[in-house]
């Protein structure tokens, strides 16, 4: 079942994230800050963190382009 951008929540992305070896930064406040490379460029993704709720769609169309991993990848 492919996934859609209204059903992730934090743990599924920096599960997501850290199999693109992604690592955590740091976190200010309720953001967490991820950082690795994908196609040799180095990327910071921000993710919120707001317990298992759901992150907004918008917000997940703005960790994909943060992270420059395809939304194909990210949805299959």
């Amino acid at each position: 079942m492919s996934r859609k951008l209204h059903n992730w929540a934090f743990s599924d992305v920096k599960r997501f994230l850290s199999d693109y070896n992604f690592y955590l930064s740091h976190v200010k406040g309720s953001h967490y800050f991820y950082v690795g490379s994908h196609n040799k460029v180095v990327r910071q993704v921000c993710v919120p963190f707001h317990g298992s709720k759901a992150i907004h769609p918008r917000t997940m169309s703005s960790i994909i382009k943060q992270s420059g991993i395809s939304q194909d990848e990210w949805l299959k």
